[in-house]
């Protein structure tokens, strides 16, 4: 039987899990918590249990879709082939219908939303990082960044393009130029994202 701090962990998880694919969908304004409690399966009443505001949700929403990326490429950053684990975090990120769909990166998704919101931004700091020192790992730290800043403008820019054939134009040329950049082969360490970022 599960204990009641249990339940409460559990009952939170729906909540966060179904505000992620409204607010992905929908975008944060365009998402009103009874939405997200009726997908979750519960009563309007019950979110103020777990959350003091949708605010509150949102940044609990963007933090755990970011955290879910940035573990995934730190695993893969740690591989001992370089270049395999390079191609697979973009191949991934930039597979057509993975980036066309509401399950794509949140940055690309909920970037505009959480940019409104200095909460949400600091939720997502600590991930966003995580993601720079995975790519990091494998690229350099000079590269890093712009080879996130490329994967993630390519995304937006399919989304944004009405014609399916431009959208994967964009996405090929973005994996074709981060794929080209030369990968840390050698073991050396890389400085964190902090410092890729404060110069």
């Amino acid at each position: 039987m599960r204990t009641t701090t249990q339940r409460k962990t559990a009952t939170r998880q729906r909540i966060i899990d179904a505000a992620g694919l409204l607010f992905r969908e929908h975008g944060v304004d365009g998402t009103g918590v009874d939405a997200v409690m009726r997908l979750a399966g519960l009563t309007h009443g019950g979110f103020y249990l777990h959350f003091a505001s949708k605010e509150a949700l949102a940044a609990e929403v963007a933090r755990s879709l970011l955290e879910q990326a940035a573990t995934r490429w730190d695993g893969l950053s740690r591989l001992p082939d370089h270049q395999a684990a390079l191609k697979r975090i973009v191949e991934t990120y930039l597979n057509p219908a993975h980036a066309m769909s509401d399950a794509a990166c949140p940055l690309t998704t909920l970037g505009p939303d959480v940019a409104r919101r200095a909460e949400s931004r600091d939720a997502m700091s600590g991930a966003l990082r995580g993601m720079l020192d995975a790519l990091a790992r494998l690229v350099g730290r000079d590269q890093a960044a712009a080879s996130l800043a490329t994967m993630v403008g390519a995304v937006v820019l399919a989304r944004l393009a009405d014609d399916p054939t431009l959208a994967e134009a964009f996405l090929a040329a973005a994996a074709a130029s981060v794929l080209a950049t030369d990968v840390n082969q050698t073991g050396t360490a890389c400085r964190p994202a902090d410092d890729v970022l404060s110069e």
